[in-house]
């Protein structure tokens, strides 16, 4: 896949089957939506682009709005769509002048003479230009005038996109890992580098990695300790993961730390990617470390016996 970070940078294709939209999480319903596009590209010899946006609208459009929270980053995303096969993926950044386009400039400049399209893949949903006016409409219009085609998502599957959304950042919050992974279509994992911690884990034999979640506006699940298969150096291990303020040893900031079973090279800095698989249970402060020690020996348990290790 070839990734486009302006959309300057493209050049159009022959027989561009082409769909816009924010794809957060690649999950279920956005599956099926590039299914239909790889389809179309094979039967026209095309080649499939996605249109995406960065930042997220919301964050442009609504500055003052920090409850926005992504289940994929952007990177994370590209990663997901180049395993489906896609073939070109324009990230674009978005702006206020971007937004400010008529539906007319914005099919004409960008659709057409930027892309390419020959067909497009669209909700009627599908809002752009400026006050988001344009819409389905505007495309259906202006098609026999620039010479594409355009192919209607049905509204059940669209409704099936956003309901699949939503059920994901509640099931993640709540720790249903069974939920948001079945939904997703993959197990929901975050991406971060291992960063100092205070190494009070070692102190009661369970060290853990510190992970550093670059991304602010990345969804981290709820407080708790999590079932996780984790990839570092190439290789992937069983471990128990830890979202929380730590309230045992009087901690004040919300951490997000691994143990990995089996594990003991140094990784600082390595970079790292957590599969949550289960939630074993929420954050709780204890009497002292000797109580938090057999506590987690207990959590460990019952992951190993989750993973059936």
């Amino acid at each position: 896949m070839k990734i486009y970070h302006n959309i300057d940078e493209f050049k159009p294709v022959n027989n561009a089957v082409v769909t816009i939209g924010t794809f957060d999480g690649v999950h279920v319903g956005h599956r099926k939506i590039i299914a239909q596009i790889k389809e179309l590209a094979q039967a026209s010899g095309g080649e499939t682009v996605i249109l995406t946006f960065f930042p997220h609208p919301r964050m442009i459009l609504h500055p003052e709005d920090e409850s926005i929270k992504l289940i994929s980053t952007i990177n994370e995303k590209a990663e997901l769509l180049e395993q489906l096969g896609v073939d070109h993926l324009i990230i674009t950044p978005f702006s206020r002048d971007f937004s400010n386009q008529t539906p007319e400039d914005y099919i004409r400049d960008v659709l057409v003479n930027k892309i390419g399209t020959r067909k497009i893949v669209i909700g009627y949903d599908h809002h752009f230009g400026k006050d988001r006016k344009g819409g389905l409409a505007d495309l259906l219009k202006l098609s026999p005038v620039f010479g594409y085609e355009v192919i209607e998502i049905p509204e059940q599957d669209i409704d099936d996109v956003a309901v699949s959304s939503t059920r994901i950042r509640e099931a993640l919050k709540e720790g249903n890992f069974e939920l948001a992974n079945a939904c997703l279509g993959y197990p929901f994992f975050l991406t971060g580098k291992v960063m100092r911690g205070d190494r009070i884990g070692t102190q009661i034999g369970f060290p853990t990695a510190n992970i550093a979640i670059e991304e602010k506006y990345k969804l981290i699940p709820g407080d708790g300790i999590f079932a996780v298969k984790v990839l570092v150096k190439d290789q992937t291990h069983t471990g128990m993961a830890y979202i929380g303020t730590r309230p045992t040893v009087n901690g004040s900031t919300r951490n997000i730390e691994v143990n990995l079973f089996d594990f003991d090279e140094e990784i600082y800095k390595q970079p790292i990617r957590m599969e949550f698989h289960h939630f074993v249970r929420g954050d709780m402060k204890l009497n002292g470390l000797d109580e938090l020690k057999a506590r987690i020996a207990q959590d460990k348990e019952e992951i190993l016996a989750y993973f059936g290790s």
